[in-house]
C-alpha cells in the first residue's frame, strides 16, 4: 500500500505517526516535509475533502497568529489561500492512503486508513 505524509519532523505527533508507518512492511511510503514543500491549494482542498473535514478543521491554531487573523471564522477559500501563503497554519500530520486520508491527531487515526 502507498502513503503519503505531510510531515513537520519538529512536530512530536508527526513523528510518532511517521514512526507507525515506517513499521509497516507493507507500506510504500512518501515523507513529504510540508514547510519546506508546501502542497498546493488544489491538493489541500483534496486532502480536506478526501478526510471530510473543513479547511477550517485543518487549520493549526497552536503557535500561530491564525486567531489573531480571524482564520478559524473565515471561509475555506481564505483560509486555504492562509495556508498556501504561509504553510505553517496546516495543521498536521496528514496522511494519504488509497484507503482515505486523516488529519492524524492523535497519531493512532492513521490506523483508520491501513
Amino acid at each position: 500500500m502507498k502513503a503519503t505524509i505531510w510531515h513537520n519532523p519538529k512536530c512530536g505527533t508527526s513523528r510518532k505517526t511517521l514512526a507507525i508507518l515506517e513499521n509497516l512492511s507493507s507500506i510504500e511510503l512518501t515523507v513529504v516535509e510540508y514547510l519546506k514543500e508546501p502542497p498546493s491549494r488544489e491538493k489541500l482542498e483534496q486532502l480536506y475533502k478526501d478526510a471530510g473535514i473543513a479547511p477550517q478543521e485543518g487549520l493549526r491554531l497552536r503557535g500561530t497568529d491564525a486567531e489573531e487573523r480571524g482564520l478559524p471564522d473565515a471561509d475555506a477559500a481564505t483560509v486555504l489561500e492562509a495556508m498556501v501563503a504561509d504553510p505553517i497554519l496546516i495543521n498536521r500530520p496528514l496522511v494519504e492512503t488509497g484507503k482515505g486520508v486523516r488529519l492524524c491527531r492523535p497519531q493512532d487515526a492513521v490506523l483508520e486508513i491501513l
